[in-house]
């Protein structure tokens, strides 16, 4: 277990990076930054000659691969590190000068346990990616099939366990101090971006996600997701299908190829909405380098180390959501973040109404090239510390992907209008999903559940309380057989007359000790 001053000696020491780059500054600044973080990060920046404008991408890219990660986690996080650091974090690019090959080689050697020509005729030394946590190399494999090859850079795992270990003990700790840093949540931040770098660590996991997806979009027209060669795939190794394309941003070679870009523009959004409404989960990091044309139209995806999930209730309150946004129903947008506990129930839910109206209603009647899905989100999220909601991860994950859908479609097609695009496919799946219809739907797979389980049911209620009567396996009681062997003796000292009155008696005494001893 890691001491704390290990703990206090690595965030000095990554605070005086930051400060070089005029990262700390707006902490000292925030009156919400509790005071012993402010003393902290006074001292980190001694001695130190900061910029001008600061350069949170920067400080994060020299720190070093897990803080490349987490400054892409928090560029989704303006509520927690600011507007202005959240901006300049969506230009921090996840690439690194890439490991040799012969490591690479050495590596993939050792975690088949078998040498390479029997897997792969041939590998391009020459990396087309290199990341913080992976680099890929194109491939061929003993069978003849084009795959890309991804490989876990050597020794990353225990570096990244070295620095989330930090991370989670500076935010339980800033946690615990109360107040605004409390209503945050950091330490939930810190936990879902362990598990989702933890799944980036893991390319099995990947490699399921990759297999998920393309199950749950196999009926989408025009967007597909590379198959997985399990048999060269596991954990720090993944070999995929060659994807070959047009990187999605060269919209000018998109035209030369005869490609539609507005086309191209309304299915990347539809397939997004198709993934995380109708499935809830989705690819979330679908930046530009991650999505190619293919020669027929379609849209392929890759990378799906960092993937969203939403549970159906979480969906429903989504889509109405989005639903009320677009038509200006502010009162059920107030009443669903009441009802899925996101907000208080302390609060009034007409002031919510009308904080988010403040939200819509300058976005409404506005001409396509200023409407923005972003922006919306941007502003819904700026009023949530006026009432006390507490952060969704999973939603802010959501809103990230969205905005960088958004942003390719506004590429492609600058006159695009997201809520053209989304609001009948939104209104289309509420209407199958909380129509009357998914209502009668849901009642019956309810109550045929609930007769499905009597039975099982009934079973336990006579293991716990066996029913009573029957015969029993022996005399319930001495005084039985005394009795009948009296009626006996006096019926045969009678004869055969005074021997039926006598069964007769003796029946009605059996039976009458059985109800007191059985059923009394």
């Amino acid at each position: 277990m890691t001491r704390p001053a290990t703990h206090i000696w690595r965030l000095l020491k990554w605070g005086r990076t930051a400060a070089r780059h005029g990262a700390l500054r707006g902490i000292e600044s925030d009156p919400n930054t509790p005071d012993p973080v402010r003393r902290l990060t006074r001292i980190a920046r001694l001695g130190t000659i900061q910029p001008k404008s600061p350069d949170y991408a920067g400080a994060f890219r020299e720190i070093g691969p897990a803080a490349i990660k987490l400054g892409q986690s928090l560029a989704t996080r303006p509520d927690l590190v600011g507007d202005e650091a959240a901006q300049n974090l969506l230009s921090l690019q996840d690439n690194l000068p890439p490991v040799p090959f012969s490591e690479i080689e050495a590596a993939v050697a050792a975690t088949f346990e078998q040498p390479l020509d029997t897997l792969f005729s041939e590998i391009d030394p020459d990396p087309v990616g290199a990341a913080s946590i992976a680099q890929v190399h194109r491939a061929v494999t003993s069978d003849g099939r084009q795959v890309a090859l991804k490989v876990l850079r050597p020794g990353i795992r225990e570096k990244f366990a070295r620095d989330i270990a930090t991370y989670e003990w500076a935010a339980a700790h800033l946690e615990a101090m109360g107040g605004e840093a409390a209503r945050l949540r950091p330490a939930l931040t810190i936990a879902n971006f362990k598990r989702w770098t933890n799944s980036e660590l893991d390319l099995r996991r990947e490699a399921a996600s990759a297999s998920e997806l393309a199950e749950a979009m196999h009926g989408f027209e025009g967007f597909r997701v590379p198959a997985i060669d399990w048999d060269r795939t596991n954990g720090r190794v993944m070999t995929v299908e060659w994807i070959d394309g047009i990187k999605i941003s060269r919209r000018e070679d998109l035209i030369a190829a005869g490609h539609d870009p507005a086309e191209l523009a309304e299915r990347l959004v539809l397939a997004f909405l198709t993934q995380a409404i109708s499935g809830g989960f989705f690819h979330a990091d679908m930046h530009q380098g991650n999505l190619f044309v293919q020669a027929d139209g379609t849209i392929a995806a890759i990378d799906f180390g960092i993937m969203g999930r939403i549970d159906r209730r979480a969906r429903q309150w989504l889509a109405e959501i989005l639903y009320g946004l677009t038509t200006g129903n502010y009162r059920r947008v107030a009443e669903i973040h009441f009802e899925a506990q996101y907000v208080p129930s302390h609060h009034d839910v007409g002031e919510f109404a009308t904080a988010l109206r403040a939200v819509g209603e300058p976005m409404r009647g506005k001409p396509v090239s200023e409407l923005s899905v972003g922006q919306m989100l941007d502003g819904l999220f700026a009023i949530t510390r006026d009432f006390d909601m507490q952060t969704q991860p999973h939603l802010l994950l959501l809103q990230k992907t969205m905005v960088m859908v958004e942003g390719i479609a506004t590429s492609l097609n600058p006159q695009i209008n997201m809520w053209d695009v989304s609001a009948p496919y939104v209104r289309s799946w509420i209407r199958d999903e909380l129509g009357p219809e998914a209502a009668l739907a849901d009642a019956l797979k309810e109550n045929l559940s609930t007769l499905l389980r009597l039975p099982d049911l009934v079973r336990r209620v006579e293991e716990r309380f066996p029913p009573r009567g029957g015969a029993p396996e022996a005399a319930p009681l001495p005084e039985i057989e005394l009795i009948w062997e009296r009626r006996q003796r006096e019926a045969r000292s009678r004869g055969w007359a005074g021997y039926i009155v006598s069964a007769a008696l003796g029946a009605g005494a059996v039976a009458g000790a059985l109800a007191l001893g059985w059923v009394g």
